[in-house]
């Protein structure tokens, strides 16, 4: 597994995410948050399909492919896959919150 490759992607998202613009009232908006937020749940099936695949390989007794491997595959779209539905989770709330503010 190349855990350099998932840093850099992760540094890759910091970089895109503090990427920011100053409005009229001297607050900070993020640029694009549907193009962010698309990437990384485009970046969780990414990773889900690589453990599916990974998995398969090791099933069918591909010699390259050790249990470690798969192991380590699936609790990294696992994570991924939670923190995705934590997000999720605020979003709602967060929606919630405001449509229950009285006007």
């Amino acid at each position: 597994m190349n855990i350099s490759g998932i840093q850099g992607e992760m540094q890759a998202m910091m970089l895109e995410a503090s990427n920011t613009k100053a409005t009229a009232t001297g607050q900070t908006v993020s640029a694009d948050f549907s193009k962010m937020l698309s990437s990384a749940i485009n970046n969780v099936n990414s990773l889900q399909k690589a453990s599916s695949d990974i998995q398969m390989r090791f099933d069918r007794g591909d010699e390259n492919v050790s249990l470690s491997d798969v192991m380590i595959a699936k609790n990294k779209s696992s994570v991924a896959f939670d923190a995705t539905i934590q997000v999720r989770n605020k979003l709602v709330e967060s929606y919630k919150e405001l449509m229950n503010m009285p006007v």
